[in-house]
């Protein structure tokens, strides 16, 4: 009797590989958005882009619906991310989590100080600090993506591991730093409406529907409430069930991964793009090279270009010169700089925060794009070149 072989359960890509893949496929289309956004806002269509950016629908411009709705969005994707890789991904143990964590946090504190360095003497301009403390991972990469297999897996992983951490200290600092005047009764709603899905997901409610619903009106507590509207996307992310598959990534029937593989292709082909074009345009009527020099220009460009490579490889020198965590696996130091000068390319998150930090100023707003575009630029180019020119691991520096 033939005994007919089983047939695999075909299973999605790992969480980890469907992300650098679509990451890397988006940051290219982000590129290709901000650099159009350029074109436009320089070109004759100039006023009919500013203008329909400004234009209302409903009780929001429709830069605010891109601005705190879309992106509420890609912060369910970040916060999904952030609860996956800490409880059942690469950052599950303490020993996974110190290279990336460290590197994090000095890519977050040097750009800091060093924006703080340039704008020490504008209370005004100071407010900016954050801006340059991100990474983009798209971005980033992106540009690994057009290098191909001359940056080694385990560096891809390092970088995804550190954005991801990143972009934990970026929802802190917004929640933190960037919040209006707080509304005690909207806020209540919001804790009533997160009890609410902190109970689902104690009972076991394993369809996502209902999460999604309540995710809605939360969305409109955080809107009304002062604190910004994206941070309930990541709240709403800590509450969707995981069920843990240590070893076994992206079990197809948990609801944290199901969402987060229905949420990434989006992210990445629509809404980062759809921001990138909305935010990245800035006229240059006018600009001229002394521009530059202007504090918060001159900041936030110093603080991606030097301030990201000074904390995210200085640091990790220091940890693995202690014997605290070990060099990623087939890499050269030459080519851990190079991904270093990648994390200064701070393009989606850096704007955001510069909008945050700046609302209420056009002209400074003007020279946070201008500073991000020129310092995401520098870093994009530098670290590509490194990577480039880099020896492979088997050769001796």
């Amino acid at each position: 009797m033939n005994v007919q072989a089983p047939v695999p359960i075909r299973r999605p890509l790992s969480a980890l590989r469907s992300m650098l893949h679509n990451e890397a496929s988006g940051g290219l289309v982000l590129m290709a958005s901000a650099a159009l956004a350029l074109v436009v806002a320089n070109s004759p269509l100039a006023d009919g882009y500013f203008a329909v950016l400004k234009a209302y629908l409903g009780p929001l411009s429709v830069l605010h619906w891109i601005n705190d709705a879309l992106m509420a969005v890609f912060f369910l994707l970040v916060g999904l991310e952030i609860k996956r890789e800490l409880l059942d991904g690469r950052l599950r143990t303490w020993p996974d989590r110190i290279l990336p964590g460290v590197a994090a946090l000095g890519g977050m504190l040097m750009p800091a100080l060093v924006y703080a360095a340039v704008n020490r003497h504008s209370p005004e301009t100071l407010r900016g600090w954050a801006i340059p403390a991100a990474t983009d991972i798209a971005f980033a990469l992106g540009v690994l993506a057009l290098l191909g297999s001359r940056v080694p897996v385990s560096l891809k992983v390092f970088l995804t591991a550190l954005a991801i951490i990143d972009d934990l200290g970026a929802v802190v600092i917004i929640a933190a730093f960037y919040t209006a005047d707080l509304s005690l009764p909207m806020l209540g709603g919001a804790a009533v409406t997160l009890a609410i899905l902190y109970g689902l997901n104690k009972a076991g409610v394993a369809r996502l529907s209902p999460y999604l619903l309540l995710g809605a009106v939360l969305w409109v507590f955080v809107l009304k409430s002062g604190v910004h509207a994206t941070i309930a996307g990541v709240l709403l992310a800590l509450t969707i069930p995981l069920r843990l598959s240590v070893g076994r990534p992206d079990d197809p029937t948990s609801p944290l991964h199901i969402l987060e593989h229905a949420i990434h292709p989006w992210s990445a082909f629509l809404i980062l793009p759809i921001f990138g074009f909305a935010n990245a345009g800035v006229s240059l009527a006018g600009f001229a090279p002394g521009m530059l020099l202007d504090p918060v220009t001159l900041g936030v460009a110093l603080g991606l270009f030097l301030g990201k490579q000074l904390g995210v490889f200085g640091f990790v020198l220091v940890v693995v010169k202690l014997g605290w965590a070990q060099r990623p696996a087939h890499a050269t130091w030459l080519q851990v700089y190079g991904v270093a000068l990648l994390c200064g390319v701070g393009f989606t998150m850096s704007l955001f925060i510069g909008l945050l930090a700046f609302a209420d100023s056009p002209d400074l707003e003007a020279e946070t794009k201008i500073g991000v575009l020129a310092g995401s630029l520098l870093c994009m180019a530098a670290g590509a070149l490194v990577l480039r020119l880099a020896p492979r691991a088997d050769a001796r520096l």
